[in-house]
């Protein structure tokens, strides 16, 4: 390989993982890679083959390609290539991942390989575990903007509790950044876009004394939105984010380092986009009132009705402190981190110009994580490591739904009005009481969670080729749940069947009104909550359960790894922190003997159980001189896999009883010359609800055992092409291209069938350096406009009704920067 091309070609993302069995083909290669391992290794040096990667999915240092673990790694230099701000672009470059931006800036949904979880409903921690420098985000961090030394990105596939603890029972999303240097180092980049877009970061590094070093870093990106008001709004889906960050590395002696980190950022945005994509028959109602509702024909067309601007803004900050001790056979790493998230949000949710709902919330996240490990170092017949994690969060969350100036004209005009005025009379309330501007109903949460993990996995060499890896974990999660009310919404604080109306009787008594109760009772969507804890519900879980993996590993050769696994996931019970938290019908009758029970009482779930994962692997990995390739077949079940569906006023939590895939991973990359690299990489899923009974569907409650879960793809390919070149005189250019295609999937149990996503997009970039530290670049995202739907759901008091979040259309721009 020409090594003027060197640096272009390290930082390829190489790993390749597709579901097969070692079938005639593999077992072909595997053959002949056996019959050539002699020869191979004696005409080939390590410098011939193909450039080796680092990783830390076992949390040791290790090559990619020697590392029987089924990872996607994408490099600092892909991210900058492809402008990458934030992990929902990085779903362009591992097709294993996918990644779903929802009503706030807030809240971002992770999925592997189909399994994954996470909604506006703040109790529902992830099922994919995110860490940035080895430290643990228990909410969504989907922003990567404000990191902008990264080195890596690795995405793991398939439970990891073993190793990483606490809610990684579908998969880890780990980012890596880099420490100060002691060489003085510096960049400032400059950009723009389309939208009015700002982008501005940098950052500088140098060395204070010979055992210190320092690196400062920030950046600013602020852009117009790109969703026009029709009623005189400010633009939605703006960008206006700025961040800092700044770090210290201290090496007083060569086996001792000492990182710390502080960061901070914050978020003032619009968000997000939400267009009609099926008008029921509520839409005439509105219109009829001087509303608008926009034509589904217009999804595309990135317009907003909404009254309000939907505002956004997160505070987040943190600090930690990682030490790592080198004691000659075995070393030392400590990670302690505290973290602080403040987040509130106003939005207009029945999405309408006229002023029927609007919500308000708060959240603040306080969490601290302490991670010890001990990891034998050397080359040695038998390796191990045993460590511990402890996590400590408290959440406090609510939310304030208020009824607008039009909430009664618009049940007035679906024909209520006299049925309304009646109970009104008879219940001696003012005319127009029942749904009242300013009726509000205020729920406020507080959790507090502490768990902790201990850990150990142990490497054995049965012989020179074949290793075998055993690895346990014990994990123990306890959450404390309360819940308070503020309700001064009358109408649904009336029990029908029991309040006493015309000489005590109740009004589902009186013959001339009982056909028209069952109206009356439809629009009581918003019962007074009961609070907990109380006398039967005590608001606590505790969950606890050991998790083991086995693998075995035999090299071939220097170039040909395969590999098989067996491991279990664990992911606590996750609370749920919306309007729509009710008692367990498990506990109705205590509820009614102890007379706790409030009016208009129903039931559900207050939490979702723990999630158990089991997956099992068979992988090949193998790299050569002009590329590499990696290979996993997977079938993988999580038990109790927790639902959260919205339904319009709130979350439903539920646990499905088995959600299982097997699938294809694959991913490779191959320099088709010295100056042309080929990305290739794909899954193929097969998955389906072993059983689901009470799932919420369209029209309520069903049976969902035997289908295929909503919103996972089948098959997911990307696919890359980029051209290096040596322009001389100290100049060097790349042109790329990225594709990534998702087959037809629907998108939400709850919405209509024929509400579908399939994506085919196209990215693209070009740049030049130069060996004065000057670099320009180019880029295009979505070049060929593609139009998908992000999610879907039922919006509130309109029947009929579905809403859906477009993605995002095309953006472009360019960047200069300087580099020291």
């Amino acid at each position: 390989m020409d090594k003027r091309f060197l640096p272009f070609f390290k930082r390829k993302p190489l790993t390749l993982m597709i579901a097969l069995t070692l079938g005639m083909g593999a077992q072909a290669a595997f053959g002949q890679q056996s019959a050539n391992t002699s020869a191979q290794e004696t005409a080939q040096s390590e410098d011939d083959l193909y450039e080796q990667i680092l990783i830390t999915a076992s949390k040791r240092q290790t090559g990619l390609q020697e590392t029987p673990i089924a990872v996607t790694v994408t490099s600092g230099e892909d991210i900058e290539q492809t402008q990458v701000l934030d992990i929902q672009d990085l779903q362009a470059l591992v097709p294993t991942l996918r990644v779903t931006p929802l009503q706030r800036s807030t809240n971002t949904n992770f999925s592997i390989r189909g399994f994954g979880n996470g909604s506006n409903n703040t109790g529902i921690e992830p099922s994919v575990g995110v860490f940035i420098d080895g430290v643990y985000r228990s909410r969504a961090a989907a922003q990567i903007g404000d990191l902008p030394r990264l080195q890596q990105v690795e995405v793991l596939s398939g439970p990891q509790s073993t190793l990483f603890g606490k809610n990684a029972s579908a998969g880890v999303i780990s980012v890596r950044t880099a420490g100060p240097s002691f060489v003085e180092q510096a960049k400032v980049e400059l950009g723009i876009g389309n939208f009015n877009q700002r982008l501005l970061k940098g950052y500088y590094t140098n060395s204070i004394t010979e055992e210190l070093a320092f690196s400062v870093s920030g950046g600013l990106n602020k852009r117009d939105g790109y969703t026009e008001s029709v009623v005189g709004l400010d633009d939605m889906n703006n960008r206006d984010r700025w961040n800092i960050r700044g770090q210290a590395l201290y090496q007083p002696t060569e086996d001792t380092s000492i990182r710390f980190i502080a960061d901070y950022s914050e978020i003032d945005e619009r968000c997000c986009t939400v267009a009609d994509v099926i008008n029921g028959p509520t839409t005439a109602a509105v219109r009829a009132l001087g509303g608008t509702v926009l034509d589904v024909e217009d999804q595309f067309e990135f317009k907003s009705a909404l009254n309000q601007d939907p505002n956004n803004t997160v505070e987040d900050g943190g600090i930690s402190v990682q030490v790592d001790v080198d004691y000659g056979s075995f070393a030392l790493t400590s990670i302690t981190a505290f973290r602080k998230n403040t987040s509130s949000y106003d939005s207009d949710v029945d999405y309408t110009s006229l002023d029927i709902l609007t919500e308000t919330g708060a959240t603040d996240i306080e969490t601290f994580t302490q991670e010890f490990r001990l990891t034998s170092t050397g080359d040695n017949e038998f390796d191990w490591m045993i460590g511990g994690f402890y996590f400590s969060e408290e959440v406090d969350t609510g939310d304030v739904l208020y009824y607008g100036d039009g909430t009664r004209p618009f049940f007035n005009l679906l024909g209520l009005q006299p049925l309304l005025e009646t109970a009104e009379d008879l219940y001696a309330f003012p005319r127009n009481a029942f749904f009242a501007a300013n009726n509000f109903l205020a729920t406020d949460f507080l959790q507090e969670n502490d768990a902790f993990s201990l850990f150990a996995t142990v490497d054995y060499d049965l012989s020179d080729r074949l290793t075998a890896t055993v690895g346990l974990s014990y994990t123990d999660d306890e959450k404390d749940v309360s819940v308070a009310q503020i309700h001064n919404e009358t109408l649904s604080a009336i029990d029908f069947d029991t309040d006493p109306t015309v000489f005590g009787v109740p009004l589902s008594f009186i013959p001339d009104l009982q056909p028209f109760v069952p109206t009356l009772k439809g629009v009581q969507f918003l019962p007074p909550q009961l609070v907990f804890p109380n006398e039967v519900e005590n608001g606590n879980t505790s969950d606890s359960k050991t998790t083991w993996s086995v693998r075995l590993a035999y090299e071939v050769n220097q170039n040909f790894n395969i590999f098989a696994t067996a491991a279990t996931g664990f992911k606590a019970s996750s609370w749920n922190l919306s309007r729509d938290t009710r008692p367990f019908a498990s506990d109705q009758s205590a509820l009614e003997t102890a007379n706790l029970t409030r009016a208009n009482q129903s039931y559900g779930t207050r939490y979702a159980g723990p999630e158990e994962s089991t997956v099992y692997e068979l992988g090949v990995k193998a790299r050569f001189k002009r590329g590499a390739f990696n290979i996993t077949l997977f079938d993988q079940t999580i038990e109790g896999f927790q639902s959260s569906i919205f339904v319009g006023t709130g979350f439903v939590l539920a646990n499905a009883g088995e959600q299982s895939t097997q699938g294809i991973e694959f991913d490779s990359s191959f320099n088709l010359t010295d100056n042309l690299v080929l990305s290739l990489g794909g899954t193929i899923l097969d998955p389906v609800y072993d059983s689901f009974v009470g799932a919420n569907g369209v029209d309520g409650p069903v049976d969902l055992s035997g289908t295929m879960p909503a919103g996972i793809h089948e098959r997911s390919f990307v696919g890359g092409l980029t051209y290096n070149v040596d322009l001389g005189e100290g100049m060097y250019g790349f042109i790329r291209t990225d594709y990534i295609y998702e087959s037809e999937a629907q998108i939400v149990e709850n919405v209509p069938p024929e509400l579908t996503r399939e994506v085919g997009t196209l990215n693209a970039s070009a740049g030049l350096s130069m060996d004065n530290g000057v670099s320009v670049k180019i880029w295009v995202r979505n070049l060929n406009n593609d139009e998908y739907f992000l999610s879907a759901f039922p919006p509130p008091i309109q029947s009929g009704s579905f809403n859906a979040y477009p993605n995002q259309p095309r953006t472009f721009g360019a960047t200069v920067s300087y580099e020291f």
